[in-house]
C-alpha cells in the first residue's frame, strides 16, 4: 500500500513538472500591457519589454506616438510616445523619420506600461472629457529596435 502511496505521489509531483514545451514570452503584447497597466492603477507603471506592430501615428507637440491599434483612443491601445530627442536620435539611426520607418512594422518597446489620463482640449481651453490611455514613453531611442 505505501508503495501505491508512493508512486501516486511521484506521479503527482512529475505531472505539476510537465509544460506545453512553450517557452515563455520574453515580451508583453498591448493586450496584456493594457491589463497589468490597468491593475497597477493611475500613475503607476509596469516595467518590461513589449512588442506591438505599428498600426497608427500621430504628432503631438514635437513627440511622435506609435500606436498599436489604428484609433488611439481604442481601450486596447497601447500607445509609445517617442519624446522629440529619441525620436531624432532614432532618425537618425533609422535614415528617416520614424513615422514612416514604422508604421506597419512590429517593434519592441523596453520602458514603462503606464495609464495614462487624457483630457480633451478644444481651442486651446481645457475640456471636462477624457479618456485613459496605456502609454510607453520613450526618452533614448535605444529602447526601441525593429523585431
Amino acid at each position: 500500500m505505501r508503495k501505491f502511496l508512493m508512486l501516486g505521489l511521484m506521479s503527482a509531483v512529475l505531472a505539476g513538472c510537465v509544460h506545453s514545451g512553450r517557452a515563455p514570452s520574453a515580451w508583453i503584447d498591448p493586450g496584456m500591457a493594457v491589463q497589468l497597466a490597468a491593475a497597477a492603477g493611475l500613475g503607476r507603471g509596469v516595467d518590461g519589454v513589449f512588442a506591438l506592430n505599428v498600426r497608427a501615428t500621430g504628432d503631438v507637440r514635437g513627440s511622435l506616438f506609435l500606436n498599436s491599434e489604428r484609433d488611439y483612443r481604442d481601450p486596447r491601445n497601447l500607445s509609445v510616445e517617442l519624446m522629440p530627442a529619441a525620436r531624432a536620435a532614432l532618425a537618425d539611426r533609422l535614415g528617416r523619420d520614424p513615422r514612416q520607418a514604422l508604421l506597419g512594422r512590429p517593434i519592441l518597446v523596453r520602458g514603462s506600461a503606464r495609464l495614462v489620463k487624457v483630457v480633451f482640449i478644444d481651442e486651446g481651453r481645457v475640456m471636462d472629457k477624457y479618456y485613459y490611455q496605456t502609454q510607453v514613453m520613450v526618452s533614448d531611442a535605444a529602447q526601441v529596435q525593429l523585431r
